[in-house]
């Protein structure tokens, strides 16, 4: 007894000592392994623009594209199909649904006037003497002062782009100073402590090996780790939920990404990630609440603050709740600074139905163009030679061609074949890497519709699956498909998705289906979070911490030979 209360508080000592880090498109969680909850803050930064600098600022949703005559008829097209299908569907007690017309709920909205609440003006953030402004403070900057905006991360990837602040270094540079802010000021870390520490970091599944080399030398070198390992967060998904096995699903801000996973390995050929999320279903809900006359007519989706709001909308009205019909009477309030608080009526119908089930009918992510870039397959990181890995896929290749030649050369040499000229260049080629090629090409096209378009996430569920490698393995994922993730927390998408994928299963493989949709009642924004937390403590990891001398001597090499996922 007193020995297993010992190791219980060795146990504690060491997960207070190890710093779990999750860095989203729109949120970063860190914290503790020992916290039950992470620190949570907006994944932003602010910088002072020197004077006369280029300005850079990034929204915090996803920009609109042109409507054009041609794309809203194709949004409104689909938007009747999804509220015919809704009229088809009964009620648990079998009844048909039935919903009130949007010309009616426009009426009502239309009359509604906001209430003034008088003497609650607030002013815009000072930032006095301030050069860098941190998550949620980012919100409350004036819109005509003189800082530019940055969300280091986009779309699930490094937010690299053309302008100030989007080169790899400047990206980087922002990721540190919010991370050693949150470790400073939220965690109360000091930085002479740095060393005592261990870090975890969670990446996503589909990985970039040049970004993965940057991440390491940050918590190592820069802001000083003392070790640190990295695990895909689909694998710490599975950790959190308690499962072996899973077909997981994740739908964050910007980027909904599917896998399957055995025994804390995910297959790489299932892997898949689209460059839509929550934050692509805010912008589809914003539309459908434009035309049934938002009563809010000040509301720019490109304003920080009414950005957030309408997430907010979105995330408390939205639902695929079956047994809720007709419109319902809604109210929000509006405090931006320099203004007096306005509390606001508005009616909504079948449009809080209409605007999560978008990831299902991808026609409607036409509005942000989502639906029209091609889906992300594992090829992305099998073919990134880098000078520091010496057993790239460069390298096979190159040796795979001169081992070729070299048993060619000998065996005209020896005289079993005849001298010929020397081989076309271009049918020397590993064949594992065309074979990979090809494989790779097809995954794009298994998740577009004949338009180009991306598939629905219940398609893209049953594709990923479609590529394990055995009938069983098949099975035991439709068998458990768990989704997490903070894009689509809406009551009733869980039972959507299992009769949608049910609907589609070969009949070999129906089984008894389990969709895990809030494991261990967490919530599923932090399951993968909470999962590398379980992982850290675990005895068997102890191999994989890379320290920062092994990091500085051997560099990429090194990261092959412990990391935890497929290189």
């Amino acid at each position: 007894m007193a020995n297993n209360l010992k190791d219980q508080a060795e146990h504690h000592i060491q997960a207070q000592n190890i710093i779990v880090i999750h860095p989203g498109s729109h949120y970063l969680r860190i914290g503790r392994a020992s916290d039950v909850n992470p620190v949570r803050i907006l994944h932003a930064i602010a910088r002072r623009r020197k004077p006369g600098g280029a300005v850079h600022r990034d929204a915090v949703l996803p920009p609109v594209v042109e409507k054009t005559k041609e794309l809203l008829q194709e949004l409104e097209d689909c938007r009747l199909q999804i509220t015919h299908t809704l009229q088809s569907c009964v009620q648990s007690n079998g009844q048909r649904r039935y919903a009130t017309p949007p010309q009616q709920i426009a009426a009502f909205n239309r009359r509604s006037q906001p209430e003034v609440v008088p003497d609650s003006e607030t002013e815009w953030h000072d930032t006095t003497g301030s050069d860098v402004v941190i998550g949620e403070d980012v919100l409350l900057l004036n819109p005509a002062g003189d800082y530019n905006v940055h969300f280091p991360v986009r779309r699930g990837e490094l937010n690299l782009h053309a302008g100030v602040g989007g080169s790899l270094f400047g990206v980087m540079s922002d990721l540190q100073t919010i991370w050693e802010h949150v470790l400073h000021t939220r965690l109360h870390i000091k930085p002479s402590e740095m060393r005592q520490y261990r870090a975890v970091l969670v990446i996503p599944d589909i990985y970039n090996r040049a970004h993965l080399r940057e991440f390491v030398t940050l918590l190592l070198n820069q802001i000083g780790f003392g070790c640190c390992f990295l695990v895909q967060d689909h694998v710490a998904a599975t950790f959190g939920a308690g499962l072996g096995y899973a077909c997981v699903v994740d739908v964050g801000d910007e980027k909904t990404s599917v896998s399957c996973v055995e025994d804390g390995i995910s297959h790489p050929n299932t892997r898949v990630r689209f460059d839509y999320g929550g934050a692509d279903v805010t912008q589809v809900f914003y539309w459908l609440l434009q035309k049934c006359a938002f009563p809010y007519r000040e509301c720019s989706e490109q304003t920080p603050l009414d950005g957030i709001l309408l997430r907010r909308l979105k995330e408390d009205f939205g639902h695929v709740n079956l047994d809720v019909c007709g419109s319902v009477e809604k109210s929000f309030s509006v405090q931006h600074p320099g203004m007096a608080k306005r509390n606001y009526t508005l009616q909504v119908g079948d449009e809080a139905m209409v605007a999560p089930l978008s990831i299902f009918f991808t026609e409607l992510l036409a509005i942000t163009g989502a639906n029209r870039t091609a889906p992300k397959t594992q090829k992305g990181c099998s073919s990134q030679p880098h000078p520091e890995d010496c057993f790239d896929a460069e390298y096979i290749r190159e040796t795979g061609r001169r081992n070729k030649e070299n048993l060619e050369q000998s065996a005209i040499d020896s005289g079993a074949l005849p001298n010929t000229e020397a081989p076309d260049e271009d049918l020397v080629v590993d064949g594992l890497e065309q074979e990979r090629e090809r494989e790779t090409k097809s995954n794009d096209r298994d998740y577009l519709l004949p338009g180009g378009q991306l598939v629905g996430l219940d398609q893209a569920v049953i594709q990923s699956i479609e590529r394990c490698s055995t009938d069983e393995l098949k099975r035991k994922m439709y068998g458990c498909i768990l989704i997490v993730g903070g894009g689509i927390k809406f009551p009733g998408i869980g039972s959507w998705l299992q009769n949608q994928v049910a609907s589609k299963i070969p009949p070999v493989y129906r089984t008894e289906q389990s969709i895990v949709s809030s494991p261990k009642d967490m919530d599923p924004e932090i399951t993968s979070w909470k999962g590398a937390a379980v992982m850290s403590c675990l005895e068997s990891v102890v191999e994989l911490w890379l320290t920062e001398p092994e990091w500085t001597r051997y560099g990429l090499r090194i990261l092959r030979e412990k990391a935890v996922f497929m290189w």
